[in-house]
């Protein structure tokens, strides 16, 4: 016997699949890219402020993955990602020159900044040689915060205590601690301890639980901070958003970007200055 439905049946049943599929067809039409970028960038709330201006220029999501510069740069190099925004300039070059990314803009900067405890067990305070100062950190074997995550601001560091003479890793377990985590967690770490750390401006200026802490050494040329952008090779990864990931780009380096990273500001204090372009004029000049 065949069975036939009723009329209203009919329009329940049209009914049920239009509400079934209608989110399926929203999610699909709600484009967004993925950035594959640093604590700092997200933990100061730079992102925050920036990116609801952006979808609603351009009607793109972008979706951050927020770890070290180190494992950014991995996670790029393995399509796990449309665009890299980060703080390594050597490592994102390299990055490029490996064919990982199109090619790399500057987009904005800040600097880095060693903080310790009131005591100042080394006597660095008000001091404007970042070398110096870890050499006399050294030389006391005060204690010293380290994120050793591989992240821009680890390799900064290295940077700087290979410039003051100091063997880290034969101090490392000593008065030197790798705490292989965040640019937060760490400071909680030499908050705890009552230790030295260097960290990026923008994450010490948001951080909360400063403690005992204050900044001892600032100021020195050699801490400047450089970010960078790039997307990611869409030929070695065909999943890549080209699209999308450069007109984000694009949008960055542009006036509207740049103004809204001007005006990202915690406690009346400027985190990130932008300077997109500024090294391709002074080639030009």
């Amino acid at each position: 016997m065949k069975r036939y439905l009723s009329p209203l049946a009919v329009v329940s049943l049209a009914a049920v699949a239009l509400v079934t599929i209608a989110p399926v067809t929203a999610e699909a039409e709600d484009p967004f890219i993925i950035v594959q970028s640093t604590t700092s960038t997200q933990n100061s709330g730079l992102f925050n402020h920036i990116l609801p201006m952006f979808k609603k220029k351009t009607g793109i999501d972008v979706r951050v993955v927020a770890v070290g510069t180190g494992q950014a740069i991995k996670n790029a190099a393995n399509g796990d990602g449309d665009v890299l925004l980060v703080h390594a300039k050597a490592a994102e070059e390299k990055f490029v020159a490996e064919g990982g990314g199109v090619k790399r803009f500057d987009v904005m900067y800040n600097d880095f900044v060693i903080v310790g405890p009131k005591s100042d067990p080394a006597k660095i305070a008000r001091g404007k040689d970042a070398a110096a100062a870890l050499k006399s950190i050294a030389d006391v074997k005060a204690p010293f915060a380290s994120r050793g995550d591989d992240s821009g601001t680890h390799k900064a560091e290295k940077r700087h205590w290979k410039a003051a003479g100091v063997d880290i890793e034969k101090a490392s377990g000593d008065w030197y601690r790798s705490t292989g985590s965040g640019m937060g967690a760490t400071l909680n770490t030499a908050a705890g301890m009552g230790a030295y750390a260097l960290t990026d401006r923008a994450t010490w200026i948001a951080f909360k639980n400063k403690g005992d802490l204050q900044i001892v050494i600032e100021g020195d040329p050699k801490l400047f901070n450089q970010y960078g952008v790039i997307l990611v090779n869409p030929e070695k990864h065909k999943n890549v958003k080209v699209k999308e990931g450069q007109a984000f780009i694009d949008w960055l380096l542009g006036a509207e970007g740049q103004n809204a990273i001007r005006s990202f500001q915690l406690d009346g204090k400027q985190l990130f200055f932008p300077n997109a372009g500024q090294e391709n004029m002074k080639k030009a000049g």
